[in-house]
């Protein structure tokens, strides 16, 4: 595809990122969020930006209006014994290829955060270092990864009230390592990261 096509105004472009890749409990997530390239400077119009500067409630209120203005968008995961089973960098890897290929129209261009590409993806794509924090359309999609992941566990420590879960959202905190020493694991967490529960 030329550079012409991708210079066009009306280009469709996709901001694709994931959330908890650094959690010892639950999925990592993926969203992939479709913009015309013109539409993006609305996203910083409205505040959007890498998600782990927003409060939670901020958050939750660009998510909405995320979803309102964008042509497409679509949040995907892989699970925890899938991050087991592939580790957690080709686990990122496959949540953000569901995330795009589910997508209810096809981009022209992915813009991928990291500097890893997705493998075996049809669409032209590009590696952001640091895209959430360059790239409001990359922003956007940790946005609406970032709200769903936190809304799942949030749900989940309903069922697995020890771990503390509504407050540290699957990540290593001390009273989450605590907990594992205590009671050890249950299903969502990831065995292949080194959890220490030995007393």
């Amino acid at each position: 595809m030329s550079a012409q096509l991708f210079s066009h105004s009306q280009i469709l472009i996709a901001g694709v990122d994931e959330v908890g890749r650094g959690c010892l409990f639950g999925p990592v997530v993926a969203a992939a969020v479709v913009l015309e390239k013109s539409s993006i400077p609305q996203l910083q119009e409205i505040g959007v930006k890498d998600s782990k500067k927003l409060s939670a409630k901020r958050r939750e209120t660009l998510a909405t209006a995320i979803k309102n203005r964008a042509i497409s968008y679509h949040i995907s995961y892989a699970s925890s014994q899938e991050i087991d089973r592939l580790n957690i960098l080709n686990a990122s890897l496959l949540a953000m290829k569901r995330s795009i290929t589910k997508l209810s129209i096809t981009p022209q261009l992915c813009l991928i955060d990291g500097n890893q590409k997705v493998p075996n993806l049809t669409i032209p794509q590009e590696t952001i270092i640091g895209g959430d924090k360059s790239s409001p359309l990359i922003a956007a999609a940790s946005i609406l990864a970032k709200v769903w992941r936190d809304q799942l566990i949030v749900r989940l420590a309903a069922k697995y009230p020890h771990y503390d879960l509504e407050n540290n959202k699957g990540y290593g905190t001390k009273k989450h390592r605590l907990a594992l020493q205590q009671y050890g694991l249950c299903f969502h967490h990831r065995r292949s990261f080194k959890l220490k529960i030995d007393k």
